[in-house]
């Protein structure tokens, strides 16, 4: 199979969505001697503090927000088969009503609160024997 999509978009946007997954909330309480304070007004240094990493949410947002419509709606059908909605074999039917649920809207907000999106995606793109292995320099 030949996606739409370049396989070095839906690596990149795997590897934002692994660093977006990877995102906690800090339950930082100001009254603590925490170890994860920086300066006198509190600012936690953890990358993973949900308030300081914001721009990983922006650059996944972005990079869902650039693809066209068909390439959205193949990302969508590619987490289906690896959340094992679809079988592989159903591909047709999956891009289709992908494309239904693109074309409804709000579709990168249903990305970005997909449980596990990196871990799906990688899986539905494994279905077809796609890998990020080799592409790009993933670090």
């Amino acid at each position: 199979m030949d996606p739409l999509t370049p396989l070095d978009t839906m690596c990149r946007i795997i590897l934002r969505a692994k660093e977006y997954e990877a995102q906690v909330p800090s339950d930082y309480d100001p009254d603590e001697d925490a170890e994860n304070v920086d300066g006198e007004d509190g600012e936690a240094l953890s990358v993973l503090d949900d308030d300081i990493n914001d721009g990983v949410e922006e650059e996944l947002r972005a990079a869902l927000d650039d693809l066209a419509e068909d390439q959205q709606a193949e990302l969508l059908a590619f987490c289906w088969v690896g959340q094992g909605t679809y079988d592989a074999s159903d591909w047709d039917e999956a891009i289709a009503e992908a494309t239904d649920e693109v074309r409804a809207g709000n579709i990168v907000d249903q990305f970005l609160e997909m449980p596990m999106l990196a871990s799906v995606l990688e899986s539905g793109m494994a279905a077809f024997d796609l890998s990020c292995d080799g592409v790009g320099d993933l670090s």
